[in-house]
């Protein structure tokens, strides 16, 4: 009896001193996302950083504060009003599509840039929103109210979704406002956004491409870094101040909050703090997903963009036109496709799998020293490894779905008549219904085969061809034998003859076969075209037979999340967690700080208009530099935008924890005021949204100096600048 016990004694302390190594003595202050009604917790550590503020200013739901200045600016992006008017200041890439939509050939605003020199001149941008955040409150009482811990995960999900209804519908009963409710910690903790959306948005300018996307996709998540990364526009409301659609009628927004500009700058060292809307971070993950992602995902997805980048490139280069057609597609396209290289890399660098495997081990230590932990958390990190190694071939199956079946236009367009047959045959549309839609697809064809077709069609073909060849190579010859046995019979082995002769014989590639398959539709016969029967084979396998089997996986693997993250706040209870992005408001903060990236190289924190000079090379189009901006350079004409140098800064970077949707987001010193416009991160830091290092990530801005420099001195748009709130 005295041996067993000291052997419990002895795996106790084991397991306790276990803990207490995997404790952070203190948060680290510069990795983090945090939430600002919770900021006061973190008030003390930012002044101890720099901050001048009180974590009031930055939100207050009574009282005018910073919040009020920053907004979701479409779907993916945030913006800040830097004006009483309703101006806002975006980046470049988040207003791109949008300059894209109002560019043609005879008005190439995408590469001569757009200046409105009046209200009268701003252009209206349909489909683009800004989301404005009334309040937030935390509702996890009343969302997990009826649940206990005898409640399956199909009626907690239930309930969860009936009081979540409830409590949005009460939260915006007669007034104009939206509401969502958002889970934190894997549904540990809930919160309630409420918001106003903004739907009437004009463009009022854009840099040059040549300074707006400077550097383009080679210096995309790289530093040093010279891009203009911005891009303006202007809200409008009712005379009311309210939300209201597009009319000629309304005036510009009066924002309770916009941003005073500081011309200071900011020095190494100095406190910085990004306030917007970060996207997805995902901290929590166990060392199987981070495995799957580092040496099965990220590779797939990087070697399947990295194919069609080559052939879009290729087209792009041809001509301006081609260039038009293709920029916006591209740039999301190589933006994945270049964060991903690089997160790969600091996720091997970090030796993230092995840490989080010793992680899980410390874990497994810690639920296992007391029954009650054994009986809640033991067996965790097990269900885990066997969930993610069921499900790991499908979801390879839908990433090749996505990146490779569906990476022409021509199988894109094949989905909306694939949608058309799955809803015919599950009788929910009338046959004159179906003939409707039809037509419905037809008509879209028909645009589609009139924008300068012929020249698209040979890129689009090049496309099919290479992807499906990957995608047989890598996926489908193991997968569909018929597949396999008609390339060896009919085409000598060669899968691209067949998929060549494919996308020839598909009416999806030709107008006129596209009448004659549309306007009198026939499922038998639609379903005979080659292109439509490797879609709808693939489509029922991998979506309609495999989708129920993904879908519990991912749902039994969510639940377990929840539990395991429940474990690691008991287990580290003397830290303080931030909750993973989710696309709402964030405050990240740290400061101006340099870093080394490999042996022998040292990056300063600030870059110079020089740099842009230094790169110029008129061959390269990504290193095109306006005639412009060369000549304000030779001149040094850079006006009351220069550093205490004489430099024209262009860009600088920090140690704030940023992702996606932080683009465009303030970047504000120790007193609140703006000083640059979020853009990126360093290429070496984009394991941030996995893990995070120090010493490595760093978020990249454009100064808010060469922001103005740009719009007056270049522009000459002076009544902008007049706009402003510039504190000298």
């Amino acid at each position: 009896m005295f041996k067993k016990r000291n052997m419990m004694k002895r795996k106790f302390i084991l397991g306790f001193a276990i803990v207490l190594l995997s404790l952070p003595l203190v948060t680290l202050a510069d990795e983090g996302m945090w939430l600002p009604m919770l900021l006061q917790k973190r008030e003390a550590d930012m002044k101890q950083k720099g901050m001048k503020i009180s974590a009031k200013d930055i939100y207050d739901v009574n009282n005018s504060s910073l919040k009020d200045a920053v907004m979701l600016f479409g779907s993916g992006c945030t913006g800040e009003f830097v004006s009483n008017e309703g101006l806002l200041l975006t980046n470049h890439h988040c207003g791109y599509s949008f300059i894209v939509r109002h560019s043609t050939i005879e008005r190439d605003y995408l590469t001569n840039g757009f200046w409105a020199m009046s209200k009268e001149e701003e252009l209206p941008c349909p489909g683009l929103t800004i989301t404005q955040l009334v309040y937030m409150e935390d509702v996890t009482q009343k969302v997990l109210e009826g649940i206990s811990n005898s409640t399956s995960e199909k009626e907690r999900e239930k309930i969860i979704e009936k009081n979540i209804k409830d409590i949005s519908k009460k939260a915006t009963e007669n007034t104009n406002y939206e509401a969502v409710v958002k889970a934190f910690y894997y549904g540990n903790q809930y919160f309630l956004y409420v918001n106003e959306v903004y739907t009437d948005v004009r463009l009022v300018g854009a840099p040059p491409s040549n300074i707006g996307k400077f550097g383009g996709d080679t210096d995309n998540w790289m530093w040093p870094r010279h891009t203009g990364d911005f891009s303006i526009f202007r809200v409008y409301a009712d005379k009311n101040n309210k939300p209201a659609k597009y009319s000629k009628d309304n005036v510009p927004f009066k924002p309770k909050k916009s941003l005073n500009i500081s011309l200071k700058g900011v020095e190494e060292g100095d406190f910085t703090f990004v306030f917007g809307y970060p996207g997805t971070t995902k901290q929590f993950l166990t060392s199987f997903a981070v495995d799957r992602v580092t040496n099965f995902e990220d590779p797939a997805r990087i070697k399947l963009r990295d194919a069609r980048l080559k052939i879009y490139n290729a087209a792009m280069n041809e001509s301006s036109a081609q260039r038009l057609r293709y920029a916006a597609g591209v740039a999301g396209i190589a933006n994945g496709w270049k964060k991903w290289i690089g997160e790969v890399k600091g996720i091997n660098r970090l030796n993230a799998v092995d840490r989080k495997r010793e992680f899980e081990r410390e874990f497994n230590i810690w639920a296992n020293v007391t029954e009650q932990r054994k009986e809640e958390y033991g067996g965790l990190i097990d269900n885990f490894k066997s969930l993610y190694n069921e499900g790991a071939d499908l979801e390879m199956a839908y990433l090749y779905l996505g990146e490779a079946l569906l990476a022409s236009d021509l199988m894109k367009n094949g989905r909306s008549v694939l949608s058309i047959i799955q809803k015919a045959k599950q009788d929910t549309l009338s046959k004159d219904e179906v003939q409707k839609e039809a037509d419905i697809v037809l008509e879209n064809l028909l645009k589609y085969f009139s924008k300068d077709y012929e020249k698209h069609k040979m890129v689009d073909r090049s496309i099919f061809v290479e992807l499906m060849n990957i995608y047989y190579d890598d996926f489908a010859k193991n997968n569909y034998p018929w597949m396999q046995e008609k390339i060896n019979s009919n085409y000598d082995n060669d899968a691209r003859k067949y998929f060549g002769s494919v996308y020839d014989k598909s009416f999806l590639s030709n107008p006129k076969q596209a009448e004659k398959y549309l306007k009198r539709f026939k499922m038998s016969k639609v379903l005979s075209d080659p292109a439509m029967e490797i879609l709808s084979a693939i489509w029922g396998s991998v979506v309609d037979e495999d989708m129920n089997k993904l879908v519990e996986i991912d749902s039994k693997i969510d639940s377990l999340y929840r539990l395991y993250v429940k474990g690691i706040m008991e287990m580290q209870s003397s830290k303080e967690f931030y909750p993973d992005a989710n696309l709402t408001l964030r405050v990240a903060y740290g400061n101006i700080k340099p870093y080394n990236p490999r042996d022998g190289v040292n990056y300063q924190a600030y870059t110079t208009l020089k740099g842009i000079m230094e790169k110029e090379n008129p061959e390269i189009y990504d290193y095109v530099v306006v005639k412009k901006l060369k000549e304000l350079y030779v001149k040094k004409d850079y006006g009351r935008y220069a550093n205490s140098k004489g430099e024209m800064p262009v860009a600088f970077i920090a140690s704030n924890h940023t992702t996606g949707g932080n683009s465009g987001s303030p970047v504000m010193d120790a007193n609140g005021n703006l000083v640059g416009i979020n853009f990126d991160r360093n290429w070496e830091g984009t394991m941030s949204d996995i893990i995070y290092d120090p010493d490595q990530c760093r978020n990249i801005s454009l100064d808010i100096r060469y922001c103005l420099f740009i719009i007056d001195k270049f522009a000459g748009a002076k009544n902008i600048i007049d706009e402003l709130n510039i504190v000298e």
